[in-house]
C-alpha cells in the first residue's frame, strides 16, 4: 500500500513531468516559428528535456548529486510577483526587490511586508553602499512576466515593450529619495543591470546581463563604479553576466554566466582593474560549469571562500568549491534566483523562490562572509 509520503512524491515527480512535457512543446513550436533549429539554444532545451521525459527521470535531466544535502525551509513571505536580491539587515529584517511590481521592499522580523519605492523599470539586485542607503541595479525591463505550466508559476519573458534602459538607483531608506546614478539620463549604455557587491573601499562591481534576442544576443558585462556618480568602468565582457561576489580577502571576483551554468574567478588588480584569464578574450579563470541544462543565477559567498549561487531549473542553490567541485541544496522552485546571509552567527538564510513568489528562511550549515557594509 502506498503511505501518504509516497503519494505526494509521485504526485509532485507527476506535476514536474507535465511541466517538462509543456516545455517540450513550448520550445519545439518556438523552434519552428524561428526556423533555424540548428542557431537556437532553445533546441539543446528541447532535447534535454526529451531525454528527461523519456528516461521518466528528473535528475537525469539536471545531474543532480545523489550525496546532495537538504535545507529546513520556513516560508516567511508569499504573494509575490518575482522577488530577487535580498539584503539581511542589521534589525533582523530583510531588503529586497520585486522585479515584477517594480517595487523595492523590506520583509519584517515579524513577517509583514513594507514598500519602501517604486522602481520603474526591473529593479533585480540590491546591495548597501558605505552611507548607509541602498544602491539598486535596474534591468530596465528587459524581461516581461507570463504565467506558465500547470502550477501556473511566474516566469520571465523576453518580451520588453516597455523596456525603458537599464541604471544604477540610489534609495535614502530614510526619506526614500530615489536618485539615478548611472543610466540613460547621463548617456551611461547598460543594458539590464542585475547584481551587485561592494568593496571595503565603498566603490561597487556590478554585472549588465546584456539581452538575448531570438537569433542574436548582445553580450553582458561587468563594470566598477562609485557611489558619487562620477566613475562607471566597464571591466570585462561576460556573455550573460548575472551574480557578482568577492572572496573573502577581496582579492578576486566572482561572477556567474547564466545561460553557460558557469562560475568565473578574476583576479583584481585595482579598483576596476581585473586581470586577463589565460586565454585571450576570456574574463578570467573558470571554477566549473554545471552539467546537463542548469543556468546560474545571483550569488554569495561563504566566509571560508565557497560560492553559492541561486540556480535555475535544477531549482535551488548550487555551493562551489575552489577546486571546482559542488553541492546541491534543493529549494522547490524552478527560477531559484538568490539568497542572503544575515544573524548574529551569518547563518540564517533567506531565499528568494521567485517563480513561486515566495521568500524561504533556513539555517546554513557554514556562515556567510560578512558583507562590507550593512545597516
Amino acid at each position: 500500500q502506498t503511505s501518504p509520503a509516497d503519494f505526494r512524491t509521485r504526485t509532485t515527480q507527476a506535476r514536474q513531468f507535465d511541466a517538462l512535457r509543456c516545455e517540450v512543446v513550448r520550445v519545439r513550436l518556438s523552434c519552428l516559428h524561428e526556423k533555424a533549429l540548428e542557431d537556437l539554444p532553445a533546441l539543446r532545451l528541447c532535447q534535454d528535456l526529451e531525454a528527461a521525459f523519456h528516461a521518466n527521470t528528473i535528475s537525469e535531466f539536471i545531474c543532480l548529486r545523489s550525496d546532495r544535502m537538504s535545507l529546513n525551509l520556513e516560508e516567511v513571505a508569499s504573494g509575490l510577483g518575482f522577488p530577487e536580491g535580498p539584503v539581511a539587515m542589521d534589525d533582523g529584517s530583510v531588503l529586497f526587490v520585486d522585479i515584477k511590481n517594480k517595487k523595492l521592499m523590506q520583509l519584517m522580523p515579524d513577517k509583514s511586508l513594507d514598500p519602501i519605492a517604486t522602481l520603474p523599470g526591473g529593479p533585480n539586485g540590491v546591495a548597501i553602499g558605505p552611507d548607509g542607503a541602498a544602491y539598486v541595479c535596474n534591468n530596465g525591463g528587459v524581461y516581461t512576466f507570463i504565467k506558465y505550466g500547470p502550477d501556473r508559476i511566474t516566469i520571465p519573458d523576453s518580451e520588453r515593450p516597455d523596456y525603458i534602459g537599464g541604471s544604477i538607483q540610489r534609495v535614502d531608506l530614510k526619506t526614500k529619495e530615489v536618485t539615478e546614478l548611472y543610466g540613460k539620463s547621463r548617456g551611461d549604455h547598460l543594458i539590464a543591470p542585475d547584481d551587485i557587491v561592494f568593496d571595503a573601499a565603498g566603490g561597487f562591481w556590478f554585472t549588465d546581463t546584456g539581452m538575448q534576442h531570438a537569433t542574436t544576443s548582445e553580450y553582458g558585462a561587468v563594470y566598477y563604479a562609485t557611489i558619487d556618480g562620477k566613475t562607471l568602468k566597464h571591466a570585462a565582457t561576460v556573455p550573460t553576466a548575472n551574480g557578482v561576489g568577492l572572496s573573502p580577502d577581496g582579492k578576486k571576483l566572482f561572477v556567474s554566466d547564466t545561460v553557460f551554468g558557469r562560475l568565473w574567478v578574476m583576479d583584481i588588480a585595482g579598483p576596476g582593474e581585473l586581470q586577463p584569464g589565460q586565454i585571450p578574450q576570456t574574463p578570467g579563470n573558470v571554477v566549473q560549469t554545471l552539467p546537463g541544462y542548469q543556468w546560474l543565477d545571483s550569488l554569495k559567498v561563504e566566509a571560508d571562500g565557497r560560492v553559492c549561487v541561486g540556480t535555475i531549473f535544477n531549482g535551488g542553490i548550487t555551493v562551489f568549491s575552489a577546486d571546482g567541485s559542488t553541492e546541491h541544496l534543493a529549494v522547490p522552485d524552478l527560477f531559484t534566483t538568490n539568497l542572503c546571509f544575515g544573524g548574529a552567527d551569518l547563518r540564517d538564510v533567506w531565499i528568494t523562490a521567485s517563480s513561486t513568489g515566495k521568500i524561504y528562511k533556513t539555517r546554513w550549515p557554514r556562515p556567510g562572509l560578512k558583507l562590507n557594509f550593512t545597516a
